[in-house]
């Protein structure tokens, strides 16, 4: 493997992928697009790769893999705020395809960014995010059935990202079990809907029955509070749209929010937040509603001017945020 030329970021992807599918016609990449969101939205999980081929696998990468890099970056925040002076020197990333949480992964550790292996059943895929890293990953890519049969190196950080639905539930089970023998600490993230929630509470349960900690979201390794049915725990991510994103997705804002739901899980101690902002805080004249999950449960709490500094940083405080801020 290659030492990177140049430290990974948001924009290096994104100029990556410009010039790699600068010949992509549009229209083509939109049919393809189509396709997979259809499978991305069924319910019958697969036992085959859907990115097939090298039309459906740019599509993919032009379509998907700035929102899965922002989504990944977000939750490595998370943890990395939860395990401040933890630095993973080698990192597994199951599922990978292109490479979205690899370069978020080098990017969250850029001063010391660990050795990646991105292990994928679909080869074009892996052919893509090869000739996408060129330069920027310090990775091996490798073809690999993701099931019951996987069985991992020993690595110090494991991400899984959106990968849980296309798997049977037994596949699931086995490939969340195997992540936790295998890592010193695990990140799931799925997408944030009902059944991407129901998906990253089964793997959060597995990963505690595993002697795991859990780091974020959650503040503690409980039960979740949140009744099943009810709702469902998420966040957002702000993603920038090039040109070419716009036109496969057939959009004309410059920006998505891409919705996820996720859990970061270690062998080693952490600090986890005291609360976290499960909700964007409602702004009124005066005062600021903060929806929290904390360890006695989901509240409602409300900062006004009277709290002082504090209401200016609840005013600051966004979605998926620690709370209370750290003080100095």
């Amino acid at each position: 493997m290659n030492a990177p030329a140049s430290p990974p970021s948001a924009e290096s992807l994104r100029a990556a992928l410009a010039g790699l599918l600068a010949g992509l016609p549009p229209t083509q990449a939109a049919k393809a697009v189509e396709r997979l969101i259809a499978n991305y939205r069924g319910t019958t999980p697969t036992d085959a790769p859907v990115l097939r081929d090298r039309s459906d696998v740019a599509a993919y990468a032009a379509y998907r893999m700035p929102a899965t890099f922002e989504a990944v970056r977000g939750v490595l925040d998370a943890l990395r705020d939860a395990a401040p002076e933890w630095v993973p020197g080698t990192h597994t990333d199951v599922g990978g395809g292109t490479g979205a949480a690899s370069w978020a992964v080098a990017e969250a550790w850029e001063e010391a960014p660990p050795r990646t292996t991105v292990l994928d059943w679909a080869e074009p895929a892996l052919t893509l995010g090869r000739e996408l890293a060129a330069g920027a990953l310090d990775a091996e890519w490798r073809r690999e059935r993701i099931g019951t049969a996987l069985k991992l190196a020993d690595s110090d950080l494991v991400t899984v990202s959106y990968v849980l639905k296309e798997l049977t539930e037994a596949d699931r089970t086995a490939l969340v079990t195997e992540a936790a023998r295998a890592a010193r600490a695990v990140v799931i993230v799925e997408p944030g809907t009902p059944d991407g929630y129901d998906r990253i509470i089964a793997a959060r349960t597995l990963l505690v029955d595993a002697g795991f900690t859990v780091a974020a979201p959650c503040p503690h390794s409980g039960a979740c509070p949140i009744v099943p049915g009810t709702d469902w725990c998420h966040f957002s991510a702000r993603v920038s749209r090039s040109s070419l994103h716009r036109q496969v997705k057939g959009g004309s804002l410059p920006y998505e929010d891409e919705k996820y739901s996720y859990v970061a899980a270690t062998r080693f101690p952490v600090t986890p937040a005291v609360s976290r902002v499960t909700r964007r805080p409602q702004i009124r004249k005066g005062l600021v509603q903060l929806d929290l999950c904390g360890p006695d449960g989901l509240a409602r709490e409300t900062v006004t001017k009277r709290h002082g500094p504090l209401y200016k940083q609840a005013r600051d405080a966004d979605w998926g945020d620690s709370w209370p801020p750290e003080t100095d």
